[in-house]
């Protein structure tokens, strides 16, 4: 349902073409629980006309049962729809309405205020154009408001209103008034927050909402649906902007036919504009623009499009056009801020799939360099990012991508983390710039490889990647396997954990954290020993999946061998040789892998060695019997 119009019983088709070429306002409410968010969101509804006879007639039924406002109608129940919410009487999911006016169709996300559900108002304020920070008149400025308000700084939010609400519980004070904007001014500066409206009202007495109230006679700004059916939209700044248009399909209808479509993140495109494709860099003009409904002689940000070039150039999904006059940057390594949205924590060195816009490609947090408390904006170190954290870290790529600092575009700089084994998305980030070791660094050629290097010695490289719980038999059954390829003449290095910790792992303990990064060090160690021709076995418990993952992605298909010494518990704690078990049990020793500290067992290992019914030389025979099956040693 719109709002209502006399076109629709006079010109239903006019009234619809008008309907369809409003613009269309994205915004936000946010701010402390019960600081009236839903309450403003649902009198907008009602004021808009946008409710039916039955949504009133159950909003009155819901008021009487879960309403907070006595006898009275309680606006706030049209839009907390989940029954905790209700209960509760507070916002947990981010809750979306539509609605529209004669001027303007506007999206309303509603937040929640909750410090535990800061991922959900990053979810809602990420495509919004403005944001609306609620604050009880009574309260004035709290700590959930300063949190939101730094969130909006960070989002890119441009457009800030501070609904001061409540107002009528206050008598409608100018005195109370002035005092919250003044103190918000203050503190908006360290956020560099500029584009501010402060309007005083009451969202249940609907006093400046829609109308000049009689009760503020000393305030002379604008209603909050006058500043929302006037303020500048993102598309209209986003138009004077570069052109960046990320590519999201390659349009292939047929051998005559090679289109590349996609949605203007920004600027403006006409047939004969010289273009740059990024990150290769090459480089066209646009032939045509190709809609559904005809060509175009100019396409601009936000609308989808398909682009036909004069030059045959190879451009893939997730590649950028940019205008040759100011392309978009190509770098592998970024300083970005990270709000993490998982149970499980961000760890630096583990890898996790990175995705901006259509591109996904592998990255690794090398670095967080401090973590943001978001109720102080006090900079604090961390070793890791738990739920809801919000970090400034740096990251690196597998590979050069096309990109635009976050605050230039936010289509072009913002990005979602996923985690590899899962597909859950984890994190969402923001990039800051690129940094200049991505560009003073570059891969030497060398003539001698690493096909060279094994061809020298008659082998093919290979890392037998040895993992299980401790006292399993990983060292003693990979020195035994290294004794027998020693001695069928091949080349090999063991890697044993214990011996890396007394050297290039020392300053590493054995929390999460450091774990992943001793795994991640072993990693790139055995990677470059299988550059020299070796055959690597690498002997360490490596009890996360992601870690192990990430050591085969480092290598070529086929060099990564998992070897699985399946140890029961019970069994490699009877073994004990070390007595590390018996100070886990004791509680000396924390962190401890199966006692305290997850194993996660590998899924599709290539081998498997069941140690309850192998002795150490049978098992390393099984391993010796793999090799020469996958063509790594020769056959007997």
């Amino acid at each position: 349902m719109a709002h209502v119009s006399d076109l629709i019983a006079t010109d239903i088709e006019q009234y619809l073409t008008q309907h369809e070429n409003k613009g269309l306002l994205r915004f936000i409410t946010c701010g402390s629980v019960d600081d009236g968010k839903s309450t403003l969101i649902g009198r907008l509804l009602f004021d808009s006309k946008m409710l039916f006879e039955d949504q009133l007639t159950a909003m009155e039924a819901d008021s009487k049962k879960y309403g907070t406002q006595g006898e009275g109608v309680d606006f706030a129940l049209l839009v907390d729809g989940l029954a905790a919410e209700r209960e509760q009487g507070i916002t947990i999911d981010v809750a979306y309405r539509f609605f529209s006016t004669e001027k303007r169709k506007f999206i309303v996300a509603d937040t929640p205020g909750h410090e535990q559900y800061t991922r959900n108002m990053v979810t809602g304020a990420s495509t919004a154009d403005a944001a609306i920070l609620m604050v009880d008149a009574r309260k004035g400025i709290l700590t959930q408001t300063r949190r939101h308000s730094f969130l909006m700084s960070l989002i890119g939010i441009r457009k800030v209103i501070v609904a001061i609400n409540k107002m009528d519980l206050m008598d409608y004070s100018e005195s109370v008034f002035n005092t919250i904007r003044d103190d918000f001014r203050v503190f908006a500066k360290q956020l560099n927050l500029e584009d501010i409206t402060f309007i005083p009202m009451s969202a249940l007495k609907g006093d400046n909402i829609t109308s000049h109230s009689d009760n503020t006679p000393w305030y002379h700004g604008t209603t909050l649906m006058g500043y929302l059916e006037t303020v500048e939209m993102d598309d209209d700044r986003l138009q004077r902007n570069p052109l960046r248009l990320p590519v999201q399909w390659v349009n292939r209808p047929n051998l005559d036919f090679r289109g590349f479509s996609g949605t203007l993140a920004s600027g403006v495109v006409r047939p004969g504009d010289e273009i740059r494709v990024q990150p290769s860099g090459k480089t066209s003009k646009v032939a045509r623009i190709y809609t559904y409904d005809g060509d175009l002689e100019e396409a601009v940000a936000g609308q989808s499009v398909t682009l036909t070039l004069e030059d045959e150039i190879d451009i893939s999904r997730g590649d950028i056009i940019s205008g040759t006059d100011q392309p978009a940057q190509t770098a592998e390594q970024f300083e970005a801020t990270i709000v993490w949205m998982h149970d499980e924590p961000l760890l630096p060195g583990r890898p996790y799939l990175f995705k901006l816009g259509a591109r996904t490609v592998t990255a690794t947090i090398t670095d967080i360099k401090y973590q943001v408390n978001v109720n102080t904006l006090e900079h604090a170190a961390a070793k890791k990012l738990e739920l809801n954290g919000i970090g400034v870290c740096n990251l690196s790529l597998d590979r050069p991508i096309a990109f635009d600092p976050y605050t230039e575009n936010q289509d072009t700089g913002g990005f979602i983390l996923i985690d590899r084994m899962t597909n859950n998305t984890v994190g969402a980030g923001m990039i800051h710039f690129s940094l200049r070791r991505s560009q003073n660094i570059h891969m030497q050629h060398m003539d001698v490889n690493k096909a060279a290097r094994a061809a020298q010695k008659s082998q093919k490289p290979t890392v037998l990647w040895f993992t299980g719980l401790s006292g399993a038999g990983k060292s003693t059954i990979a020195n035994q396997v290294e004794t027998r390829l020693h001695a069928l003449g091949h080349h090999t290095y063991l890697l044993d954990g214990d011996n890396v910790r007394h050297g290039l792992n020392r300053d590493l303990g054995f929390t999460d954290a450091d774990r992943v990064e001793n795994i991640r060090r072993v990693a790139e160690v055995a990677k470059l020993m299988a550059d020299a021709g070796l055959i690597v076995l690498t002997a360490f418990i490596s009890p996360f999946r992601a870690e192990r993952d990430m050591a085969r992605g480092m290598l070529e298909e086929g060099e990564f061998v998992e070897v699985f010494v399946n140890t029961p518990l019970d069994v490699a704690e009877d073994r004990d040789p070390k007595g590390l078990y018996k100070k886990a049990r004791r509680g000396e020793l924390k962190n401890f892998t199966g006692i305290d500290s997850t194993y996660e067992r590998p899924e599709a290992a290539e081998v498997v060695l069941d140690t309850t019914r192998l002795s150490a030389e049978d098992a390393a025979e099984q391993v010796i019997d793999t090799l020469r099956a996958r063509g790594i040693i020769p056959a007997e």
